[in-house]
């Protein structure tokens, strides 16, 4: 019977055991997971939002120099040249180009796509209109080009900050969403890691009834060695 009683026991201890083993191999990938999407959504937090804020920044300031540069040559006396202007738009417009590329390999959401799209196509229409301005001047027109330049012209340039503005706020949105799962993700991985503590304890507790009813078994033997 007590042979029996230690085996029953043994059995239950292996079934427990196993059981709980199975739970930490669960939590262990579980965590792991955990750790990965926090790693992916930091990542793209920085890759994705963060990088690409800092190149709108620098898209809204290309945009400003462009309308600034042609304002002086049009509205001021300047000793600045149509050539020297057309290098100085130039040079912007290559900036633009190289910091929209940077924007759209990083990872967009539909709207921002969409916004993205709208945002080129006005940046593209308001250089073609800087061009006409331009060529209004070279053939002595420069009132006419000054009077595109402040009513087109102004209108045009609001609508491409408009269009910035609204990439600005979905890049904000979206960051905000991603450090919210973050969060969630870092609460899982605490509640996880506080689940396996709870389990090496369960173990410690049950190695130890092992040990403790092994030495009650050798205990009550002990009577039947003497006899």
């Amino acid at each position: 019977m007590k042979w029996s009683f230690i085996i029953q026991q043994k059995l239950k201890a292996a079934v427990l055991l196993t059981s709980i083993m199975a739970l930490v191999v669960l939590c262990s990938f579980l965590s792991k997971n955990a750790i990965k999407h926090i790693n992916t959504s930091f990542s793209s937090i920085y890759q994705d939002r963060l990088i690409p804020a800092v190149d709108m920044v620098y898209l809204s300031e290309n945009l400003y120099t462009k309308r600034l540069s042609l304002e002086k040559y049009l509205l001021s006396d300047t000793d600045l040249t149509l050539a020297q202007v057309s290098q100085q738009l130039q040079k912007q417009d290559h900036a633009i180009d190289s910091l929209l590329s940077d924007v759209e390999k990083t990872f967009l959401v539909a709207e921002e796509a969409k916004n993205l799209h709208t945002f080129k196509d006005r940046v593209k229409a308001y250089t073609v209109l800087e061009a006409r301005i331009l060529r209004l001047s070279q053939t002595g027109q420069k009132a006419a080009g000054s009077a595109l330049f402040n009513g087109r012209g102004a209108a045009m340039f609001q609508e491409s900050i408009q269009c910035l503005n609204a990439l600005t706020r979905i890049q904000s949105t979206v960051g905000r969403s991603l450090m919210k799962e973050s969060q969630s993700e870092s609460s899982q991985f605490n509640l996880l890691s506080s689940l396996q503590i709870g389990v090496a304890i369960v173990i410690g507790l049950v190695v130890l009834g092992l040990i403790y009813n092994s030495k009650m078994v050798n205990h009550e033997k002990q009577p039947f060695h003497l006899n």
